[in-house]
């Protein structure tokens, strides 16, 4: 056996079961990103690191640009219904559900630990795809790192990817007797691309040029008349950890981490032009200067963490608690009549916080049985606003209050899992966990036009989640696996109480404090062959039945606005092919590939009948990722190649134009990553991004196209 098959057979792997285990002997379908990959990768971002992992479904439209970035495991669509942890903590937000992955640099984490299935047996809500579990690391030694880099579009005349991007991370760390001890910061900005163009329905009026004809998702014909500018973005993060060892089996660890971010469209274009030549911004009833008009937002986010372990006789014990408080999180809108340098606008605040923790106990339990039970609680809690501005440009200058909506969830649980060792090489898994869900405090207000004042009484409700997993260890070389489980979400604070206007204030998505949470039942069978020296490959056929999915659909118009009501109407299947083949060699060189197949379809939806029989929305029905890493000396060279087929952004299924305004087009992309290491201490990197240029919609957005990016690294 060599090297290469002695390092991937000792990978530990916690999140599939909450307790150490050898990745040989987890159950599930379980991948692990670790910190080397991310660095011959070139990886900034956590959604990156997991873009060519088998299964997993990436979606960051524009770039870094985009704070909130779309994941989602096993068909299971939508990033709210994959849970995300942080060091055991969870990372969805209280508000929507949502990751905001921009708040972590790579540099400081250990590995990612990718769970797919249904995980509530261990871990509650959220977990219907499965879970992402994100470890940061703790340092053995004194340590400085500090890294800049610098990239940008290759082309920046095509101005279709972020230009002037920098970034800086700078870290200590230190161990100390028992005590150890991460400090680090990162910065990162870029003057953005033009990513969202203005597209219309309005025919330009005669004697205006500049404008070009095109289609509507839909086939429709529209017009291109500009675009709302470079989309400017900062993010900076602040990060602590310390680590406490009492003793060699009891520790405890503190973390706080501080993430702002904020983004700006200053310099808006129009492409028309009148007969004399000057920019014409406007024309007819429906296009006016605000029509290319984006948004301007900021975002903080505090989150604190604590986890104890310690053993106690033959118990391991290990309690987790965490806070997150986003306390200025907010964006502005336009007003009518508004232009680039300012006017009337609304200010849209949405500050949140949650509580998270949980205990477990793991003790042996006769001879060939591990138990592991335990508790958990989270509290959320939301306040959205929105003020009037005098000026949309200036958050400062808010005035009359318009709307408010709160609320709170709570949930308590309680899970077991117990291990038990039927045979030699046959290990079952059987848990379950029941949660309790209940919300108050729910209310909304609305002022001035059609103002309203609703409370909302307190609801409950509770879900079961059972699972049960084999591992059959056939031979050395040959491990089956098997698993079925029940999961299950609840609906978020935003859908239960938060109202929102979209478009041009003719449409509202209304909230429905009624939900009911949504439930996946599900089971997958796997293969694992390792066949010659530092060779694997594995097979992993997989299938879910979704009910109560959470819907919009059209109900009433009220005095000229077109209501969309959240309701429960859905049920939903899909099922899946996942292939993984890696070879390592001795010559540190590394080949791999994967295949995703995804057959989805809503069964039945009351809300909208039109969409039964239609492929889930985003979910791709075939992903192809592959590519291969070398190694010599000092050098080094990653390359990687990502293929995702058409996905739809309509439930049914009518959006079927590529390459226009609001597609989701298919994409075929390679990256590349060039290191040297100049010294002991110090070493470079050079990546080039969408190395064809392929040109691809992701939504309102155009994908980043040809890009490079150099980075210096010294760590001493």
């Amino acid at each position: 056996m060599d090297k290469a098959d002695v390092q991937v057979m000792r990978e530990v792997v916690v999140t599939s079961t909450r307790t150490e285990k050898e990745l040989g002997d987890a159950p599930g379908s379980v991948n692990i990103v670790t910190a080397s990959e991310m660095k011959k990768r070139g990886v900034k971002d956590v959604d990156e690191a997991l873009n060519t992992t088998a299964g997993v479904i990436t979606s960051r439209s524009k770039g870094p640009m985009d704070t909130i970035a779309g994941i989602a495991l096993r068909g299971i669509p939508d990033s709210g219904r994959t849970l995300v942890l942080v060091d055991g903590l969870a990372l969805n937000d209280p508000y929507s559900n949502g990751v905001n992955f921009s708040g972590m640099a790579s540099e400081d984490l250990e590995r990612i630990e990718v769970v797919k299935g249904p995980f509530s047996s261990l871990y509650g809500g959220n977990a219907m795809g499965g879970v992402v579990s994100i470890i940061t690391r703790m340092p053995t030694k004194r340590e400085f790192t500090l890294k800049t880099g610098y990239g940008s579009a290759w082309d920046r005349e095509a101005d279709n990817a972020p230009k002037d991007y920098r970034t800086v991370y700078a870290s200590y760390g230190d161990r100390i007797g028992r005590f150890s001890l991460l400090a680090s910061y990162d910065y990162r900005t870029t003057n953005g691309y033009a990513a969202n163009q203005v597209v219309t329905s309005s025919k330009p009026t005669s004697g205006i040029t500049g404008w070009s004809t095109t289609q509507s998702t839909k086939g429709v014909t529209n017009y291109l008349i500009g675009d709302k500018g470079d989309n400017a973005w900062s993010n900076d993060n602040l990060r602590l950890k310390g680590r406490y060892e009492f003793s060699s089996v009891t520790s405890l660890s503190l973390s706080y981490a501080r993430t702002t971010s904020e983004y700006d469209y200053p310099s808006p274009n129009t492409y028309l032009r009148d007969a004399s030549g000057n920019a014409v911004w406007s024309y007819g009833s429906s296009v006016t200067q605000k029509t290319f008009l984006g948004n301007l937002s900021e975002n903080e986010k505090n989150t604190y963490g604590a986890v104890f372990e310690t053993t106690l006789r033959s118990a391991k014990v290990k309690a987790c608690l965490g806070y997150t408080d986003l306390s200025a999180t907010w964006y502005t809108t336009p007003g009518t009549g508004a232009t680039s340098s300012g006017g009337a606008g609304t200010l849209t605040s949405y500050p949140s916080n949650s509580w998270n923790g949980d205990i477990q106990v793991t003790i042996p339990f006769f001879e060939h049985q591990v138990l592991t039970f335990g508790g958990a609680f989270r509290k959320g809690s939301i306040d959205r606003q929105d003020h009037k501005l005098t000026n949309w440009r200036s958050e400062d200058t808010q005035t009359t209050l318009t709307y408010v909506a709160a609320g709170e969830d709570r949930t308590l649980a309680i899970f077991l899992d117990d291990e038990i060792a039927l045979h030699e090489k046959v290990t079952a898994f059987v848990g379950v966990r029941a949660d309790w869900w209940k919300t108050r405090s729910g209310s909304a207000t609305q002022y001035g036009t059609g103002a309203f004042s609703e409370s909302y009484g307190d609801r409950s409700d509770a879900s079961l989640s059972p699972k049960v997993a084999f591992v059959y260890k056939l031979s050395t070389t040959t491990t089956l696996r098997a698993s079925a489980g029940q999961a299950f979400r609840s609906p978020t604070l935003y859908q239960l109480y938060v109202s929102t206007t979209m478009g041009t204030s003719t449409t509202l998505y209304a909230s429905n404090p009624d939900l009911k949470p949504e439930k996946v039942t599900a089971w997958d069978l796997s293969i694992d062959q390792r066949t010659w020296k530092g060779g694997k490959i594995k097979a992993t056929y997989f299938e879910n039945r979704i009910s109560d999915m959470i819907y919009s659909t059209t109900g009433e118009t009220i005095d000229g606005i077109k209501v969309i009501d959240r309701v429960n109407a859905g049920k939903g299947k899909s099922r899946g092919l996942e292939l993984e083949a890696e070879q390592r060699f001795q010559s540190g060189l590394r080949f791999f590939a994967n295949f995703t197949y995804t057959d989805s379809e809503i069964v039945e939806n009351d809300a909208k009948p039109t969409s039964e029989g239609k492929e889930f929305t985003y979910v791709p029905r075939r992903m192809v990722n592959l590519g291969g890493d070398y190694g010599h000396g000092p050098f080094g060279i990653n390359v990687t190649g990502r293929y995702m087929s058409k996905r739809y952004g309509s439930d049914d299924n009518s959006d079927i134009v590529n390459g226009v305004y609001g597609s989701y087009d298919p994409f075929f992309t390679v990256d590349a990553t060039l290191r040297y290491q100049t010294s002991s201490w110090a070493s470079f990197s050079l990546s080039g991004t969408n190395l064809s240029g392929k040109r691809y919609y992701v939504s309102t957005s155009l994908a980043p196209g040809r890009a490079y990016f150099a980075e210096m690294t010294m760590k001493f």
